[in-house]
């Protein structure tokens, strides 16, 4: 089978080759750069600085090299600016508190304050409050909040979609020729166009604008989940629309040159329970997923992805019936997110993506024979009669031995000699 061959045929829940893997698809299924660099090392590849793809979580790019190397079955399509507001283009140099030495876009621009912390900038606009922060000996940066007081009187749902709106052409003509590129690969097309992350904290805070409006902080924002939820659907609607008018434009322009697009990222678990109740969900998330998903299995033959980390076994059966086709991260350590309960409740309907390895514990702290170990046995329980895409539990976080990272891309091809 080809790469997409092979992603098509998993995600159509019939037996494949061997299990799929995606590395760098998604902002949740990639690797820090600096394990991205310690990969590159240990298999020899060219000695040169790894881009960074995601200057918040500090992403690293997965080149063609080291896809081969990996096995990677996916190729990973984002739009043309950062989170942070500006574009990834005209690469320069940066140098990690480690001393790694990575290439970031020329609008990464930082400063450092009283403590240390390195602090990043919307829009690379020294002169704009900044929006995240690196703490002294950190790996990625968290958002700052920069909300205004709150006048109840005087709430407008309009601020909180501040950073949604019509997509420009140049975004699209950079959507259109990475989906060409992407395609031209022959392995699976996988797309992250923004605009659908409804309630996302990643999203709320709004790094990428310099003075944001409306809610903005992540407490008071669940807050208003239960306190202001008029105002909360009134958000969602204008969002909604927004996103649905900008995928029919995407569309157009790139087509089906796309196989699976992440709807982005919502937590609704934490390691033990969840942050609503299933009444909430279906009651104030669900009908805008159920718009965005069945406006494109109506208009086009993407797939689509949910990542919600945590304990979600207990909000499964809305997903699916929202329209989602593939869970991820499939975080098996939290409660109730048993794998062989996963697959045999759900293996019939729903593509796991992810839950090959546990990143919390094993990956970043097990022996290699450990990650070997769980790695066999998630391939063994997930990958039967296909609906599984091999990924780790959410990203590969720094400092993650490269030792295990190898001994789990040498255990999938193992499993794979069967």
């Amino acid at each position: 089978m080809t790469s997409r061959e092979r992603v098509l045929t998993a995600l159509r829940h019939r037996p494949e080759d061997r299990p799929p893997v995606d590395f760098g698809g998604t902002v949740v299924t990639s690797i820090h750069v600096s394990c991205v660099a310690a990969l590159r090392d240990y298999y020899g590849l060219e000695k040169r600085p790894v881009k960074v793809l995601d200057p918040g979580q500090m992403l690293g790019e997965i080149d063609e090299q080291l896809k081969l190397a990996m096995g990677i079955d996916t190729e990973g399509i984002f739009r043309r600016k950062t989170r942070f507001g500006f574009p990834n283009e005209n690469w320069k140099t940066w140098r990690m508190e480690d001393g790694l030495e990575v290439f970031v876009g020329e609008g990464f621009l930082t400063t450092r304050d009283e403590n240390g912390d390195i602090l990043i900038y919307p829009e690379g606009d020294l002169t704009a409050p900044p929006s995240g922060r690196m703490p002294q000996g950190g790996y990625f940066f968290d958002a700052i909040i920069r909300q205004e007081p709150i006048d109840e009187e005087r709430l407008n749902p309009a601020d909180n979609v501040e950073e949604f709106g019509s997509i420009p052409e140049e975004d699209l003509d950079w959507l259109a020729a990475s989906a060409r590129t992407a395609r031209a690969t022959g392995r699976a097309v996988v797309a992250s166009f923004g605009g659908t992350a409804f309630g996302d904290i990643g999203v709320i805070p709004a790094v990428g604008l310099k003075h944001p409006k409306g809610i903005r902080d992540i407490a008071e924002w669940y807050i208003s989940t239960r306190a202001r939820r008029d105002y909360v659907h009134q958000v969602f609607e204008l969002q909604c629309e927004i996103a649905l008018a900008n995928l029919g434009r995407i569309h157009a322009a790139i087509g089906d040159r796309v196989d699976v697009v992440n709807i982005y990222g919502t937590d609704f678990g934490t390691q033990t329970s969840s942050f609503c109740s299933v009444d909430t969900f279906r009651e104030l998330y669900m009908p805008y997923y159920r718009r965005v998903n069945d406006w494109i299995h109506s208009h086009t033959t993407w797939k689509t992805f949910k990542h919600s980390c945590g304990a979600v076994e207990k909000f499964i059966p809305s997903f699916i019936e929202c329209g989602f086709e593939i869970l991820n991260p499939v975080q098996c350590s939290a409660a109730g997110m048993d794998p062989r309960h996963l697959k045999s409740a759900y293996g019939d309907r729903l593509t796991f993506w992810g839950g090959g390895v546990d990143t919390q514990q094993v990956l970043s702290f097990g022996t290699p024979e450990q990650v070997r170990r769980q790695v066999l046995e998630r391939c063994e329980i997930f990958s039967r009669d296909g609906g599984f895409i091999f990924n780790a539990v959410h990203n590969i976080q720094a400092q993650t031995p490269v030792e295990n990272i190898v001994a789990m891309i040498n255990a999938l091809r193992e499993f794979d000699g069967r």
